[in-house]
């Protein structure tokens, strides 16, 4: 008797489950990405024991483990911080310098090998570290790492692409970083493209530690000590391009300082340091708890402080406080200036425009009110 396994397109070979097991599920997800780090050699875990710094966030969980050990009589589920070496082979100070002429290739000790070229904590192939916010940051870019070296940043290494074309800068980067004892290591490009995660780094980075901010009250100081006081505040601007941008035009207009937010809001990465093209080496910044004090202790100390607001009540051309000491407080990319710094400000400016534009990109729009406040303060000298 015929069935239904004589049936016409029948299947002939079983259905294709998905593959059984704890990890068959995300198999494909996780090709090529090496090996998993064992606990104790990952940074953002309690169990960690490396020699690297310890991250902020992890001394909280072990922290945190210690006290529910004690409260529940057993001993803590943690690691021992500095007891297992988790750092690629040292070395690096000792290597040669690479020679920027000639094709810019060193000998063969500047130039960083698989095992002892490398700095920092040890990561699978092919997975990407989670650095903590005090972690050293790699800047990039020729002028960028150019301004740091000439404003005497710190910096722990020099990395310079193999086959790099030399130019002026590139010399004097070499030859600054030679001077202060900086190792400078040769590497392929490839491995430079890898440690910036595919950004645009002109042959060339520097290992530089986290920016030191300056203290708000010092930096109100300063700027009260000059002629024509003039900082720029940012609320909430969260793309560290939009932050290097506003630098950048805040040393090209003659203001003594940019203070930001703690808090959900962008601070100084290596992509803010190459956006304001080496300014930040420059100009200080500052970094505040709370925005809304900060610019009300501002008023206190003489300062008229006036956010950027498409739907502003003056005129930025109309804008006599301008030769005054001021604070231009710019808004996020989004919603603008928040609603309890709006009501701080004494003022609010737009910024007249002739098309149909809803609004100004916030680094643009600081840049135009700057140099409009230049324009003013010129104008009375």
């Amino acid at each position: 008797m015929a069935g239904n396994s004589q049936r016409r397109g029948r299947r002939l070979t079983p259905k294709a489950g998905a593959p059984k097991g704890s990890g068959g599920k995300n198999k494909d997800s996780l090709a090529g990405r090496g090996k998993t780090l064992p606990a104790d050699e990952r940074p953002w875990h309690k169990a960690y024991s490396g020699t690297e710094k310890l991250p902020q966030r992890t001394a909280w969980k072990q922290d945190k483990e210690r006290r529910a050990a004690v409260d529940e009589g057993r001993a803590p589920k943690i690691g021992q911080p500095g007891t297992k070496d988790t750092t690629w082979g040292k070395g690096t100070r000792g290597m040669a310098p690479v020679r920027a002429g000639a094709g810019g290739r060193g000998g063969a000790g500047g130039r960083a090998g698989a095992g002892t070229g490398r700095g920092g904590p040890r990561v699978a192939p092919g997975r990407k570290s989670n650095p903590s916010r005090d972690s050293p940051e790699l800047l990039v870019g020729r002028n960028p790492v150019l301004e740091a070296l000439r404003a005497q940043v710190p910096a722990t290494a020099l990395y310079s692409a193999q086959g790099i074309d030399a130019d002026d800068r590139i010399n004097e980067i070499t030859r600054t970083a030679a001077d202060r004892g900086i190792a400078i290591l040769e590497i392929s490009r490839a491995e430079l493209d890898r440690m910036t995660g595919g950004v645009l780094h002109q042959g060339v980075g520097l290992q530089v530690p986290p920016f030191a901010y300056q203290p708000f009250e010092d930096l109100m100081a300063a700027a009260l000590e000059q002629a024509a006081p003039l900082l720029v505040a940012l609320d909430g601007v969260t793309d560290p391009r939009n932050l290097g941008a506003v630098i950048r035009s805040a040393a090209a207009f003659g203001a003594q300082g940019v203070f930001v937010p703690e808090r959900r809001a962008a601070g100084i990465t290596a992509t803010a340091w190459r956006t304001s093209a080496g300014a930040a080496a420059r100009v200080p910044v500052a970094q505040v708890t709370n925005l809304t004090r900060s610019l009300k202790a501002c008023q206190e100390a003489g300062f008229m402080v006036v956010g950027l607001d498409a739907d502003g009540d003056t005129d930025l051309y109309d804008l006599e406080a301008a030769v005054g000491p001021l604070v231009v407080v710019v808004g996020s990319e989004g919603r603008g200036l928040s609603r309890l710094v709006g009501e701080t400000c004494d003022l609010t400016v737009s910024i007249p425009m002739i098309s149909e534009v809803e609004s100004l990109n916030a680094s643009v729009a600081a840049a135009v009110t700057l140099a409009e406040v230049a324009r003013r303060r010129a104008a009375e000298d």
